[in-house]
């Protein structure tokens, strides 16, 4: 086994730790902390935070990608290793090989047969178009009859393991956590309904296809499950790029005012100006120029649609910082009139120190806030793109893929509809988390709720 690291399995590993330290030096701080308490302690905060700490997992899990060894062929003898061209992740092995499950072509949720006619022979040897059963989809049964009765009894004896390993996971979390005021039996409940799918979902796909498979038999489940560490890696490495350009300008033309501040509106104007489309479109066109001019820059071909994955992150990143940009100006124009910070220029205290300590402590509830939201739109947003052929490489997973391959797919007759419903499902369960969990961070940094809040 050949480790292998990606540049966004670098940046996903860097932005988890990076993450657990902010949290880290947060909780130092009372206010933050009870802020964060307030989050917390409400079920619909434990619940969205749970969902998309799972989202997170599977990411993570989809991260750590190797090469298998392969065995040295017959007759050569030699101590080199070699290595398979298939970059395989954790995740692949613990879903039992359900990637390597091919069919034909499309196949419905739990079919037994192939959705498309084929020229075949019967027993007689006579030509025949018929549906021909599935490789890798109810193999094991003698009669198609029996077919959903197997489905049933397979899904009970998983379900009972997964009840097992959910009940020996939440016990030890109840262990360490049963005095905390938290409502942890929120989030241990969906772990619990998390943890029973997982085991269902890999015990099912050995027999049948849960979702169907697409165009090229590859399966739809499986499909959806890569284009977790999609959404939430271009999700976030997309907003954190543009979190430092938004703040940096928006903080320095409210306090500095002048031509600083004519600069940054000149700035902001002209780049929403611009059909955000069309200049993300372009973007990622010229880099996929560069990335065709210089092949020997990538030993493999994942290398090269991750290179496009990190260029896409950058261009959503640098093209989408306006808008909050606008939002911190005008909150920095405000707290630069307070008493407080008048009495700081009087006192002669330095620019740079009015800022960390009054400026910028006072727009973090605009960042949070800002941070979530843009989260999920851009989740959103690269389902766009791919839809239009510029996001996503095609050899890489994600749901804007999936969305794009399934647009000839709803226009025939029967409907090819499972592969934009995996899509539409797993889309829907992280940007509805994740809309959620900013009300609710909303409400509790934003000042003008607190105030409200205790007026009451």
């Amino acid at each position: 086994m050949k480790p292998i690291l990606l540049w966004s399995d670098a940046l996903i590993f860097l932005l988890v730790i990076a993450l657990c330290l902010f949290f880290y030096r947060l909780r130092r701080d009372p206010q933050t902390r009870e802020r964060w308490g307030e989050v917390f302690s409400s079920r619909l905060g434990m619940v969205t935070f749970t969902v998309i700490l799972v989202y997170v997992g599977v990411a993570l899990l989809d991260s750590l990608h190797f090469r298998r060894a392969l065995e040295a062929p017959e007759g050569l003898e030699t101590e080199e290793i070699f290595y398979d061209n298939k970059v395989t992740s954790v995740l692949d092995v613990m879903l039992l090989g359900m990637g390597d499950r091919f069919e034909r072509t499309y196949s419905a949720p739990f079919a037994l047969k192939s959705f498309e006619k084929k020229n075949m022979k019967d027993e007689q040897g006579n030509a025949i178009r018929d549906f021909p059963p599935l490789e890798h989809a109810g193999r094991h049964l003698e009669d198609p009859a029996e077919r959903w009765p197997d489905v049933a009894a397979r899904s009970l004896t998983a379900l009972l393991w997964g009840v097992l390993a959910a009940a020996v996971i939440i016990g030890l979390q109840w262990l360490a956590l049963r005095r905390s005021t938290n409502p942890w039996y929120a989030s241990w409940g969906v772990q619990a309904v998390v943890i029973c799918l997982f085991v269902w979902m890999v015990n099912i796909s050995r027999y049948y296809h849960i979702l169907g498979t697409d165009l090229g038999g590859t399966d739809v489940m499986y499909q959806s499950l890569k284009g977790v560490r999609t959404g939430v890696l271009l999700g976030t490495l997309s907003t954190l790029i543009m979190l430092p350009i938004a703040v940096t300008l928006g903080v320095m033309a409210g306090y500095f005012k002048g031509w600083v501040d004519d600069v940054v509106q000149y700035l902001y104007t002209t780049l929403s100006s611009i059909p955000g489309i069309l200049l993300i479109a372009a973007s990622v066109l010229l880099f996929q120029v560069y990335i065709d001019l210089n092949p020997d820059f990538f030993s493999i071909g994942m290398e090269k649609a991750d290179a496009r994955f990190i260029a896409l992150c950058f261009i959503l990143g640098v093209t989408s910082w306006s808008t909050l940009c606008r939002l911190i100006r005008a909150e920095t124009l405000k707290i630069s009139q307070l008493g407080y910070v008048q009495a700081a220029h009087a006192f002669g205290v330095s620019h740079s120190r009015i800022l960390g300590r009054h400026v910028l402590p006072n727009v973090v509830h605009i960042i949070l806030i800002t941070f979530v939201l843009d989260f999920s739109a851009l989740v959103l947003a690269e389902a766009v793109l791919s839809y239009i052929g510029v996001g996503i490489d095609p050899s890489m997973g994600s749901w804007g893929n999936m969305i794009n391959g399934a647009r000839s797919e709803l226009s025939r007759e029967p409907t090819v509809w499972w592969t934009l419903t995996g899509a539409f499902f797993f889309m829907f369960a992280l940007v509805l988390a994740a809309n959620l969990f900013s009300d609710l961070v909303r409400d509790a940094f934003d000042p003008r709720t607190s105030m409200r809040r205790s007026e009451a």
